[in-house]
């Protein structure tokens, strides 16, 4: 039995396009496990998350809101008190990954709109299915840099690649960022 004190508690939002794995990320990381066959979010689910840092026990709400259009309207509603935010895109190297790349400029656009200037942290998602010698992510970087977003990191929902990694960023940047506040 741990002796931790719950003091913290962090809404982080996840976004991005449909079908580039938000889900399946959030899944992989809360849960271990991955699920084969896409199903699509309606509107948002959220997945509660608990970690220990220095004594602390941080209680992390991962909310996974629909990338399709036809949800945008929810969208603003879902994003109220977020404390952070991940863009996800998908790094397939087709019409679909270069759209939710574009797109990722959007999501940004919209987190801030809805939550001010938070911490956001990019993921390109389905590293798996493409030869990662061959990428080129000077563009994403150039992104990253010019939009001043936490970093960015290559995930695979499937196999767990640098899932842990990029989740444990958004999760030690924040307990920093709140335990100075809370000292």
């Amino acid at each position: 039995m741990s002796n931790s004190r719950e003091k913290f508690t962090f809404k982080v939002t996840v976004i991005g396009d449909g079908a580039v794995g938000k889900t399946s990320l959030i899944r992989k990381f809360t849960k271990g496990n991955f699920q084969e066959q896409y199903i699509q979010t309606i509107g948002a689910q959220f997945s509660k998350f608990i970690e220990e840092i220095e004594g602390d026990r941080c209680k992390l709400f991962f909310w996974d809101i629909a990338g399709q259009d036809t949800f945008h309207f929810l969208r603003p509603a879902f994003y109220k008190a977020s404390v952070a935010a991940i863009i996800v895109f998908s790094l397939e190297e087709n019409d679909f990954g270069k759209e939710s790349f574009n797109h990722v400029t959007n999501w940004q656009n919209e987190i801030t709109k809805f939550c001010g200037d938070i911490p956001i942290l990019l993921f390109g998602n389905k590293v798996d299915l493409v030869d990662e010698e061959k990428l080129d992510d000077s563009s994403i970087l150039k992104l990253v840099e010019e939009k001043t977003m936490l970093g960015y990191y290559r995930t695979s929902a499937k196999t767990g690649q640098g899932v842990h990694k990029a989740f444990q960023k958004i999760i030690n940047d924040l307990y920093s960022k709140f335990k100075t506040v809370s000292v």
